[in-house]
């Protein structure tokens, strides 16, 4: 067991076997991320830019929650 060369050996064997586990880590990555840009691709996700409502939602949101603000104290017996 004082043999330097089952030492390096050893190492050797160590230092494959972790390049091995690398590289076949990376190349599953590598398909997961091929994965995900053709799920993207086929539901057309990378063809439009990110979702900005726009000015008439807001004003329409903003007109629905004023609505259920009043029904909310019709409800609770406030008078406005």
């Amino acid at each position: 067991m004082t043999d330097p060369t089952f030492y390096v050996t050893m190492a050797a064997a160590g230092l494959v076997g972790l390049s091995m586990l690398t590289y076949a880590t990376l190349t599953g990555w590598r398909g997961w991320l091929a994965l995900k840009q053709q799920e993207l691709h086929a539901f057309g996700e990378t063809d439009r830019g990110p979702a900005v409502p726009n000015a008439g939602a807001r004003i329409e949101i903003a007109d629905l929650k004023e609505r259920i603000r009043k029904l909310e104290a019709i409800a609770a017996g406030v008078d406005l």
